[in-house]
């Protein structure tokens, strides 16, 4: 990342437009089978948008809040942090009800039964007063509506991190990295309600990532990088990331790797180096998403296209990141019902509703831009 020193009111242009594109490909995602699908980046690589949303979630809390623990009581710099996670668990209940009254709705009024036994609904419909219990507390997340959970604690995570950070970043690094070996090791996660099982994000390993970010974030409001830009690992960076495209796209690249993996867990690697899993946050997706933001991040050309008008829309999704992906995660959910209560014709619906969504979110974006422009 380039050496420049960011004020407080300036914003690094890469980071709205990568938020905003893992937005786009997230909302792709959502509504499922759609012919966009293929082009997203999990069909390229180990990971997907949720890394990238993660990764830059930690940087951009690296950018926002580490000033405040130096300038403010310790007590106001940890209730800006807190702050902020209240209010995603606030959005994450209302979206949660109201993607819930969809789905209902449209089994209800349009006979589509299935939404009755989708998105882990099952277990509300099973016992409506233990899984709205479970809803309040976090335990009972409904399928595409989990992210949210797991970043407002990993916001409650955050005031240690920067307090450790601003006295050592390598000890905030290590002791985050031992923190996801031992989850790993001990499967720590938070437990679900009334299901069994724990968080499909578990937060105790997705801190790890989260972390690496935060560090990038507060290294790049002093003008640094948090690794420097070396040949070696740039090179580095481009063959992990050609590998784990040979992987996903060649069958015989991915029969040998996974037999490699296999070999690994044999002789007693643990599942999360020797795997793929996600909730734990597995090596393999760590590393993927680990080396695409390191080579990007050393490419100009990156720094022209995120500032470039063309992408300002995606940008202008990526700055008020919060408000685009609930009205995002609604709209996918909405299209899921309607797929399953009245759609025929599923691809042409797809892509209808997936360039109808997308420029629904941005007209959105725009709208909260043009308001925040006028003065109090």
């Amino acid at each position: 990342m380039p050496h420049t020193n960011l004020s407080a009111s300036s914003r690094d242009p890469r980071l709205d437009f990568f938020r905003g594109l893992a937005l786009v490909m997230i909302f792709i995602n959502h509504v499922p089978g759609n012919p966009l699908e293929p082009f997203t980046n999990r069909n390229f690589g180990f990971s997907d948008a949720a890394e990238g949303f993660v990764f830059m979630s930690g940087m951009a809390a690296g950018l926002a809040y580490p000033m405040a623990f130096v300038r403010l009581p310790l007590w106001r710099a940890v209730a800006k942090c807190w702050g902020r996670a209240w209010t995603l668990y606030s959005v994450h209940l209302v979206i949660t009800m109201i993607s819930l009254a969809i789905m209902m709705g449209a089994a209800y009024w349009f006979g589509a039964e299935q939404m009755w036994e989708v998105n882990n609904v099952a277990p509300w419909i099973g016992a409506p007063v233990q899984a709205t219990i479970g809803i309040a507390t976090l335990g009972h997340q409904f399928g595409y509506l989990n992210i949210l959970p797991m970043y407002a604690a990993l916001l409650l995570m955050t005031p240690v991190m920067i307090l450790i950070a601003q006295r050592s970043m390598w000890i905030m690094l290590a002791a985050s990295f031992l923190l996801w070996i031992m989850t790993g090791e001990m499967r720590l996660n938070i437990p679900a309600f009334p299901n069994e099982g724990g968080w499909f994000f578990n937060p105790f390993a997705w801190q790890f990532l989260f972390a690496i970010g935060l560090g990038a974030g507060m290294r790049l409001k002093d003008g640094q990088r948090l690794v420097p830009d070396v040949g070696w690992a740039k090179w580095g960076s481009l063959a992990v990331l050609i590998l784990a495209l040979a992987w996903v796209k060649i069958e015989s690249v991915q029969l040998l790797g996974r037999g490699g993996l296999g070999h690994l867990r044999d002789v007693g690697f643990p599942f999360y180096i020797a795997d793929f899993d996600k909730t734990f946050l597995a090596a393999p997706r760590l590393l993927h998403i680990l080396a695409l933001v390191y080579f990007l991040s050393t490419q100009s050309w990156v720094t022209r296209l995120s500032a470039s008008r063309w992408v300002w829309p995606i940008e202008l999704m990526g700055r008020f990141g919060l408000a685009c992906f609930a009205l995002g995660t609604v709209l996918s959910i909405l299209g899921q019902s309607i797929k399953a209560a009245l759609i025929n014709d599923p691809w042409i619906f797809d892509m209808s509703f997936v360039f109808a969504g997308l420029a629904l979110q941005m007209v959105f974006a725009r709208i909260k831009w043009q308001l925040a422009q006028k003065p109090a």
